[in-house]
């Protein structure tokens, strides 16, 4: 089963409409994120530098952007003289051809996957299977994800709208595991012994990648339950997918990224499992390795003066983790691999802000500016939200609300006009004020007091009240 790409298939709006209604996955996540993010708070404060820090992730990133060409050929130059094998895809249906013909000239049935999210923005576990080939996730939560036939609803965590019980119940019923408990411990080695049989025999691998470095040709892979490593050592062939977005220039890059990483994402110090890798070395591990580099639409970001940021992001998920909307609408609402704040930006901009569902993702913010504060390397989401915001409404005709809108920023524009719209709004709002308050809005502001009250305008402005004082001085 596909583990799903990044086209929405329908608005954000009514998908959150169907997500809020699920109660036990808003607990769920509920939780998770509250424990999550006290956590980070601890691991990051251990930092006295921890804005300089993210400062260098930011300049690290931009550096490598406005050279990406020049630093993707080094990068193809690095990893052929290492002794691996690169390929170019444009898109999404041009990366999954290149992986199955990999895999189907080493005739095999099954392939080993690390935890990749790129790999499901192309939906390569589908394409796979198209070709007979069935991809099998290693990481904990992604099996959990694979066997319910279920999609990720968060970057680092993908089943994190799902408890204990119902993982338990899961594994009882795919993994055939009678005497079963939800306790994580036994949970973890029912999983531990259906991979074992996995690593030990399947004989190629996918992995997607966290940074490689132009330099040296080699590719970081960081994760935290070990499966990585097994995947990334026993097959005899090697398959790493790699956004364009994520080379850096030089191995000295690494250092920041490898203390901003972990304690954005986990709340750890550093990852337990940290893996280098270049080329093939005889005897060693993989002795085929083939990196995919791919664009899927980077190349029209990167050219966006203001867009273009999106492509910093180290795929961490603290802004997913600090966010009011995603909290409570959940992963699924966005409708694509990249939930959250960065699914937010980036999914429309991979996609062209020409997709109808797409471009509603921009909207699904309260704008609260968590999610900047959050992001290691400083992208200024709130930023991009409006500008993709306003690129949403080109080329549409006046509606109601732009109308509105409009008519606000006339009033609200000059004092004399403010002061006539406010004046009219006291006359205006009379039938709906109750103990000075208005419990309900008519027509398409009912939306606004749906969930909350509003104060009634008040008898007095404060230009009113100050011009009153000075007569009576």
């Amino acid at each position: 089963m596909s583990s799903g790409g990044i086209k929405p298939a329908e608005t954000f709006a009514v998908a959150a409409h169907e997500t809020l209604n699920n109660s036990q996955m808003r607990r769920n996540l509920g939780r998770a994120t509250m424990t999550i993010r006290e956590k980070r708070l601890k691991a990051v404060a251990e930092l006295s530098n921890w804005e300089e820090i993210r400062t260098q992730g930011a300049a690290i990133k931009d550096e490598a952007m406005a050279h990406l060409s020049e630093h993707l050929l080094t990068l193809e130059e690095s990893v052929k003289r290492a002794g691996g094998q690169v390929h170019w895809a444009r898109d999404a249906a041009e990366a999954r051809e290149i992986v199955a013909k990999i895999a189907l000239a080493h005739q095999v049935k099954e392939v080993i996957k690390v935890k990749s999210i790129t790999t499901d923005e192309i939906e390569l576990n589908g394409g796979l299977e198209a070709h007979g080939i069935h991809a099998i996730e290693t990481d904990l939560a992604e099996l959990i994800v694979q066997l319910a036939e279920d999609r990720p609803s968060h970057i680092l965590v993908p089943a994190i709208h799902r408890n204990r019980a119902e993982i338990r119940d899961l594994f009882r019923k795919k993994l055939g595991v009678k005497d079963l408990t939800d306790e994580p411990k036994e949970l973890a080695n029912a999983a531990r012994t259906f991979l074992r049989e996995k690593f030990l025999h399947v004989k190629v691998a996918v992995s997607g990648a966290n940074f490689a470095i132009a330099e040296s040709g080699t590719v970081c892979i960081v994760e935290s339950e070990g499966n990585g490593r097994m995947c990334l050592t026993l097959p005899d062939v090697l398959i790493s997918l790699m956004g364009i977005e994520k080379v850096l220039p030089r191995w000295e890059d690494t250092a920041a990224f490898l203390q901003l990483l972990p304690r954005s994402s986990t709340a750890e110090r550093m990852n337990p499992y940290t893996s280098f890798w270049s080329g093939v070395r005889e005897g060693d591990g993989p002795q085929e390795f083939h990196l995919v580099l791919l664009d899927n639409g980077r190349t029209d970001v990167l050219a966006d003066e203001v867009g273009r940021q999106s492509l910093r992001c180290i795929r961490c998920s603290a802004c997913l983790n600090v966010c009011p909307v995603y909290e409570r609408a959940g992963g699924h609402a966005y409708g694509s691999v990249y939930p959250g704040p960065i699914g937010a930006i980036l999914t429309p901009q991979l996609l062209g802000m020409h997709d109808a569902n797409a471009n509603t993702l921009p909207f699904a913010s309260t704008l609260c500016g968590a999610c900047y504060d959050a992001c290691p390397v400083k992208i200024n989401i709130p930023e991009v939200l409006i500008y993709l915001r306003g690129k949403s409404r080109v080329g549409k005709g006046a509606d109601l609300e732009s109308i509105a809108m409009k008519t606000m920023a006339w009033f609200m524009t000059d004092a004399a006009r403010f002061g006539l719209g406010l004046k009219l709004a006291r006359v205006g709002q009379g039938p709906f004020v109750k103990d000075g308050v208005i419990h309900r809005m008519p027509g398409m502001l009912s939306g606004w007091t749906d969930a909350r009250d509003m104060p009634a305008v008040p008898k007095q402005s404060f230009r009113e009240w100050w011009k009153h004082r000075e007569i009576q001085r």
